[in-house]
């Protein structure tokens, strides 16, 4: 079973309830829940929760690694396996879109970049400016540069770390992609879609409640490990705001203001993605979701 849709939709929450109805394991598949330095700011189940049903995939990465999602691919085929192994019914659950896409439609076979070429990369994007970066990647692979706006910082830096690494452009790995983990007759997809302004409201009132429980603690830690902005979990919604408010840059008013903003914004693309990009997704109302997924595994 296939659980997506926008933050701060009620997501985790429903896959518990099915997970304690049917016996089955909850396995993220939200790529910023997969750090375990981000617990609050990324709204994971608490450890009440966590303890309830078995949960997979959640806070296993440090925040520290440039995780993939062909690194995610990889530990969710292990956890499918050992899911079904058990008889048990994998519950698949969050909001990132190229990780479903993973699952249902394949991914590209980009091989791990090694650490020397992306710092090399990120040294020069720093240095010389993201411009100069994609004026480069425009005559070194045309293809991804066009793609691309020029002010992309890191979709350029990773199309110049795939090129530099493999002397290959990105887009012929696409060509030669991973099949997906779950053929068409092996799932049932659903994607879990609020009233915007009644989910708009949500967020608000989360982010609210993350300050309030301990968020700028946590990124508080993060920033003191002093890792590469560029890192996927220094870019979670909401660190990068909540760093410049600690660096007194901002006020606690303003980070707010913004993260509130960034997270909405978010959610509107998220809708977009599995709109475009995932049409096997039925779109439920929350009201209709319990039923519509009873119905499914019976």
């Amino acid at each position: 079973m296939l659980i997506a849709g926008p933050t701060a939709s009620g997501k985790s929450a429903l896959a518990l309830e099915l997970a304690q109805k049917t016996g089955g394991v909850v396995i993220n598949a939200d790529s910023m829940q997969v750090y375990r330095d981000l617990r609050i700011i990324t709204a994971r189940p608490t450890a009440e929760e966590e303890a309830q049903v078995p949960h997979r995939l959640y806070g296993h990465v440090d925040a520290g690694v440039n995780f993939s999602a062909g690194a995610w691919v990889g530990d969710a085929a292990k956890a499918l396996g050992e899911v079904r192994a058990q008889g048990r019914l994998p519950i698949f659950v969050g909001g990132s879109g190229l990780y479903f896409k993973a699952l249902t439609q394949g991914l590209s076979a980009v091989p791990p970049i090694p650490a020397a070429v992306r710092e090399s990369v990120r040294a020069r994007l720093e240095r010389d400016g993201v411009e100069t970066l994609h004026a480069e990647l425009a005559q070194r692979d045309p293809v991804s540069a066009a793609r691309l706006r020029p002010r992309d910082r890191t979709r350029i830096a990773r199309a110049l770390e795939v090129v530099e690494a493999t002397g290959r452009p990105l887009p012929d790995w696409h060509r030669e992609g991973l099949p997906p983990l779950l053929p068409p007759d092996e799932f049932r997809a659903l994607f879990l879609a609020p009233e915007r302004e009644t989910l708009y409201a949500r967020i608000d009132a989360r982010f609210d409640v993350m300050l309030d429980s301990g968020a700028l603690d946590e990124v508080a830690a993060l920033a003191a490990r002093g890792l590469d902005p560029l890192l996927p979990a220094m870019k979670a919604h909401g660190v990068p705001v909540l760093i410049r408010h600690l660096k007194g840059e901002i006020s606690r008013e303003e980070a707010g203001e913004i993260g509130r903003a960034d997270t909405r914004h978010y959610a509107k693309r998220q809708f977009t993605w599995f709109r475009h990009q995932l049409r096997e997704f039925a779109w439920i109302r929350p009201e209709a979701a319990r039923d519509w997924l009873l119905a499914a595994i019976s």
